[in-house]
């Protein structure tokens, strides 16, 4: 007996089956037929839902996107957590976690995909912007920052991030990371109005 499925479920198939393959075997690797084989279904179906591979690749980045922006909102919304811990663990969910997050990083970051890697970070600054400065409200509240200005500081931050701190962008010897992490704490000190060392323990989000 042939099995109908929703069209969103059936979609979300496709997508786990290329992230569980992607994972595996890699993007270039992965064929077509590879993901027709896992999900079990005919050629006509899968581009019934994606034109190409490409298209997956672009939806499941996506699907990951919307899940990692859940999880922010979530953390950033968390007003029993100390002002700190938020920011923090704010910025960490926003880490790919999946199956195949190396793969989608790489299949971000080459040339013929300037204009994805260039959408998701009109992304990130459009999205995230707003999460961090619901925090940064918080904390001018609890007396902890002060500046007339939260929403700008966070784009500021949050485009430097996404740029120097993007080893694909930037090439930085451990010396030379160590050394941005440094001026970037002690500027957003400055721009949050801190004492030296107030902010230190944005440190984590570096692993340090």
């Amino acid at each position: 007996m042939r099995i109908v499925k929703e069209a969103s479920e059936r979609r979300n198939e496709i997508l786990d089956a290329a992230d569980e393959l992607f994972g595996v075997k890699g993007f270039d690797s992965t064929s077509t037929g590879d993901i027709l084989d896992r999900v079990k279904i005919a050629r006509g179906t899968l581009y019934y839902h994606f034109k190409s591979k490409e298209d997956i690749m672009d939806a499941l980045i996506e699907r990951y996107n919307d899940q990692l922006l859940g999880e922010a909102r979530k953390i950033a919304s968390n007003k029993s957590m100390p002002v700190g811990d938020r920011i923090v663990r704010t910025v960490m969910s926003l880490n790919l976690k999946g199956k195949s997050d190396a793969v989608i990083m790489e299949h971000i970051h080459k040339p013929q995909n300037a204009l994805m890697h260039q959408k998701i970070g009109k992304m990130v600054l459009r999205e995230v912007t707003p999460i961090l400065t619901e925090i940064i409200e918080d904390g001018i509240s609890e007396g902890l920052f002060k500046t007339p200005y939260p929403y700008e500081c966070m784009e500021m931050v949050i485009s430097y991030m996404d740029t120097v701190f993007d080893e694909e962008m930037v090439e930085l010897t451990r010396e030379e990371l160590l050394t941005r992490v440094d001026a970037f704490i002690y500027n957003l000190e400055r721009l949050l109005d801190v004492e030296e060392g107030g902010l230190n323990f944005a440190r984590k989000i570096f692993g340090m």
